[in-house]
């Protein structure tokens, strides 16, 4: 039978985030330790009881255990459309801070027009690679904020920790990036440069009057920042 690595990575990483040893867990699922380590290091494969057993125990499904479904209920995103979009949620805000109201709704407004102007152009690779270098910079903001306390369980997260801070997300970036200046390059080489949309100020104005404040807002933002750093370094 073909080893399912999603399998038994789910499983060690479901045990390690509820916070049980493998005895505890071995015990609690009717099998010995030897076997649980087995079936988490990809040894061995269990049978359909097992499976049962474990998606019960840790309350998940089965497509989730085997890697098949992303969602640990099992259920699959067939369409955009179906994904929760919380900028769209009437009434909506981030409670606690102003701040962070304002940041966010500056982000998701320049995200939602920088993957409409990634739309009109077509690349499934161009969207790919910029879809992956921004979860990769949101990945490292939660996860830096979520092990901030020293209390968290990082049995959460795939990547070992030891891993992320050395700085294997930033490298998953950097490699990120270099697959999105590949896919705009092969766009303007193979479709030509009328076939990314208009991004001029007068036509980013009309075509998304508000959404391009924000943007704009970051841009300034970024250049301020930037421009300050590379004073600093001068002097």
């Amino acid at each position: 039978m073909e080893q399912n690595q999603d399998f038994s990575r789910t499983l060690s990483l479901l045990r390690r985030e509820r916070g049980v040893s493998q005895r505890i867990a071995a015990n609690d699922l009717g099998i010995s330790q030897a076997l649980l380590s087995h079936y988490e290091n990809g040894a061995r494969e269990p049978g359909l009881a097992f499976v049962r057993k474990a998606c019960d125990y840790y309350h998940v499904s089965a497509d989730f255990l085997l890697g098949r479904s992303m969602s640990r209920d099992g259920t699959t995103i067939i369409e955009p459309e179906e994904l929760y979009d919380a900028s769209a949620e009437k009434g909506n805000v981030v409670r606690g801070s102003i701040s962070a109201m304002l940041s966010k709704k500056l982000l998701v407004n320049s995200l939602d027009l920088l993957f409409d102007l990634l739309g009109k152009v077509g690349s499934k690779n161009m969207i790919s690679a910029a879809s992956n270098y921004l979860g990769d910079a949101l990945y490292k903001v939660f996860r830096h904020l979520y092990r901030a306390s020293g209390t968290q369980n990082e049995g959460f997260f795939s990547i070992d920790s030891n891993h992320f801070l050395a700085g294997c997300t930033d490298a998953d970036m950097v490699y990120s990036e270099a697959d999105y200046l590949e896919a705009l390059s092969q766009q303007a080489k193979e479709k030509g440069k009328e076939s990314f949309p208009p991004m001029n100020n007068d036509a980013l104005k009309l075509g998304y009057p508000q959404a391009y404040q924000s943007l704009l807002q970051i841009v300034h933002n970024t250049g301020e920042r930037v421009n300050k750093t590379v004073e600093g370094r001068k002097k």
